[in-house]
């Protein structure tokens, strides 16, 4: 999808699109965002996840960040 779309769109990596056929053209847009609780379903649907202090979350992330863009 070109740039000036994506901008327009305010599209980032991980982004909804809904795609809908109108006649001969195909409209496209970003589709709602969802609650930090449907998210939080969605990813979890049968059990709670453990309790985590914010110094742990941070942690975690900065783990997950290193592990992802670290240099192969």
């Amino acid at each position: 999808m070109p740039a000036e779309v994506r901008r327009k769109l305010g599209l980032a990596p991980g982004s909804v699109l809904e795609w809908e056929e109108q006649g001969d053209q195909v409209v496209v847009r970003r589709a709602g965002r969802y609650t930090s609780e449907e998210l939080h379903s969605a990813l979890f649907p049968h059990k709670q996840p453990a309790a985590r202090s914010l110094d742990e979350l941070k942690k975690g992330v900065r783990a997950a960040v290193r592990k992802r863009h670290a240099r192969r």
